[in-house]
């Protein structure tokens, strides 16, 4: 028997919404305030995904102002395969609100967006048999509207369907028609621990909507499962009359309350149909693989060499993308970065990076900043929680920021010219909860009494002409999630410059 690893989609991937067209199948995801906006996933298998593109990857269809907060942006896209055309509908906040876009091709390129004047966020859309289009949102419970979805416009008065089971936080709606009987999948209990997923049915719409005996039908609340905050799903059937599910999870560790670094990834179940109703389960880190034959992608490059005159699909920015600041073509076989702000602390903050994919990983870079200018490495999970390796002013620094606290823990003196950054991560040893630079003395030790059991350790530092590696600071990883800086998003690791310029020969975020 074949087996498979979850999460599918690993890494800062939640809200996964799937659609399958013939034997292909398609995932989006959210992407809040990084762009380009909803990566758009492929694959045949259910279980191999390739990045093929994303959905929102023009300024005509996504504008973000600098001052837009971290963790607004774009939620929760529902994609859909309907009448030869691929369907898009998501919600831009702090930005367009509720849109929809379209295409031929899910790898692109997209439509320009129509506005759907609706409220509230999570839109999905449903077609009836009769080709009736009904959008649904979350917007104080469950509510829809009938649409014109290539008008946008409403064709109906907007009708509450279900509020669930009266947990908090009713949202990630999806209807789907199955035989008589319109199924309403929802969330509900918030994105964090007590996460779960809901079930009801009615035969025809708006209802009444019936609900499961059993809800919710999915959640790892109150258990030691190593997969928690389970929610916001989407169901497909798949071309050999099977069924599955994807939605959100994360894998927290350490200590309690326990932590998550790379976000909410995207994880794969199978799902059972049992006295008319669809039931998903179990999740586990290894499972029974789906009976589709097997269809793996070349993986995009550990390494980025700069060669080519546009950025791989994997690269993201920070609310907008800026040509003119970050080049390709101004120095051959390099990223070039022009500074906007000062720091990484500022909103608009000039960044460019990846998410991180595995728990254990190394990510380095060959830096060479011009006269006057600094730039580096960092790992950010928004503008006040991230740490970086700094190479200016004839010297490299490790910085952190955590909070309202931004702090240079350690400074060497470095000759000018081009310089290795480096930065581990690993979750095999994990340092008490303390920001120190590298040492051995006795004052190195933490202070008696400091709880130990982040979820990883960060060592930031520089290669010596030697290969060595000169570690600047050990840091702990919790103050990079979301249990501790809030938000919905996960880390990524990437350039930056923050005076003048520097340009970058070579990239690479690697399993260590």
């Amino acid at each position: 028997m074949a087996f498979y690893d979850n999460p599918v989609i690993p890494g800062f991937s939640p809200d996964p919404s799937i659609c399958r067209a013939g034997d292909d199948y398609y995932v989006a995801t959210s992407s809040f305030e990084y762009v380009p906006g909803v990566p758009i996933w492929h694959s045949r298998d259910l279980v191999h995904w390739r990045l093929i593109g994303h959905a929102l990857d023009r300024p005509s269809q996504l504008a973000l102002p600098d001052t837009a907060p971290a963790s607004t942006g774009v939620y929760a896209p529902t994609l859909r395969h309907h009448d030869g055309l691929f369907w898009l509908i998501t919600t831009v906040v702090a930005g367009a609100g509720n849109i929809l876009v379209t295409a031929e091709n899910p790898a692109g390129p997209w439509s320009d967006p129509v506005p759907i004047a609706i409220p509230g966020i999570d839109p999905s859309l449903s077609w009836d048999e009769d080709g009736t289009c009904w959008c649904v949102f979350s917007d104080d419970g469950i509510r829809a509207v009938r649409i014109d979805p290539k008008s946008g416009e409403l064709l109906g008065e907007l009708v509450h369907l279900w509020s669930g089971t009266g947990l908090q936080y009713p949202e990630g709606p999806h209807l789907y028609r199955v035989g008589e009987w319109w199924y309403l999948l929802l969330s509900e209990g918030g994105t964090e621990r007590g996460h779960a997923l809901s079930l009801a049915r009615t035969r025809a719409l708006p209802g009444p909507f019936q609900p499961h005996p059993a809800n919710p039908v999915l959640s790892h609340r109150s258990t030691n499962h190593p997969v928690q905050n389970t929610g916001h799903a989407d169901l497909v059937q798949a071309h050999d009359g099977t069924w599955w599910m994807v939605l959100l999870g994360t894998r927290p560790r350490g200590d309690t309350p326990m932590y998550h670094g790379m976000g909410r990834e995207t994880f794969l179940v199978p799902v059972r149909w049992q006295d008319g109703w669809p039931l998903p389960g179990p999740i586990e880190l290894r499972s029974p693989a789906p009976q589709l034959t097997p269809h793996t992608w070349p993986q995009e490059p550990d390494r980025d060499d700069f060669d080519s005159p546009v950025l791989a699909p994997g690269w993201v920015e920070l609310r907008r993308r800026d040509p003119d600041a970050v080049r390709l073509d101004e120095r051959p076989g390099h990223l070039v970065l022009h500074a906007r702000t000062d720091s990484l602390d500022t909103p608009g903050a000039l960044f460019v990076g990846r998410r991180q994919r595995d728990a254990d990983c190394r990510a380095r870079t060959l830096a060479d900043v011009v006269e006057g200018g600094r730039g580096g490495l960092a790992v950010r999970l928004d503008e006040a929680h991230h740490y970086e390796v700094e190479v200016g002013d004839g010297a490299v620094r490790a910085i952190a920021r955590i909070g309202p606290l931004r702090h240079v823990i350690t400074e060497h003196p470095v000759p000018n010219g081009p310089l290795t950054l480096r930065i581990d991560v690993t979750t095999t040893d994990v340092l008490p909860p303390t920001v120190t630079s590298r040492g051995t003395g006795p004052d190195d030790a933490p202070p008696p009494g400091l709880r130990t059991g982040g979820p990883d350790t960060l060592r930031l530092g520089y290669e010596t002409a030697a290969g060595a590696f000169e570690i600047l600071a050990e840091l702990d990883g919790r103050y990079l999630t979301t249990e501790v800086a809030g938000g919905f998003t996960g880390r990524v690791f990437g350039m930056y410059a923050t005076r003048c310029s520097a340009a970058f020969d070579w990239f690479e975020l690697r399993s260590a």
